[in-house]
């Protein structure tokens, strides 16, 4: 009943910059936290952002003074400023959302947005 779509993924020039988006829908009722999630092929999916409600954020060592993480509440949404970017960030990018539902947290994820960067 959760949907997670990301959006705003392509092909850009390293140095180049994306912005990324997710939409969460349904059943929403408490978010513990949302994040950036990426994956390249042959590779494990690696943490690259999260927020929490109140707005504390954490970034990869990797992405730490080139992303931003931000999001707007009521709208369930979230965004991924992603400057100078550089061909090792290609992958596939993930948004998730972790809930409280009921006496449990779960994690949702979206289908994800490739992408890539070009030397």
């Amino acid at each position: 009943q959760v949907q997670l779509v990301e959006s705003g993924g392509g092909l850009v020039q390293a140095g180049g910059s994306l912005r990324l988006s997710c939409a969460a829908s349904g059943r929403i009722f408490s978010i513990n936290a949302m994040g950036w999630y990426r994956q390249a092929p042959g590779k494990q999916r690696e943490l690259v952002a999260t927020i929490t409600l109140s707005g504390s954020t954490n970034y990869a060592n990797s992405v730490q003074g080139r992303f931003t993480i931000s999001r707007v509440n009521a709208q369930n949404t979230m965004y991924l400023q992603m400057n100078s970017l550089k061909p090792e960030d290609t992958a596939v990018y993930y948004c998730n959302v972790n809930l409280r539902r009921g006496a449990n947290n779960l994690d949702y994820w979206g289908q994800g947005t490739q992408v890539t960067v070009s030397s």
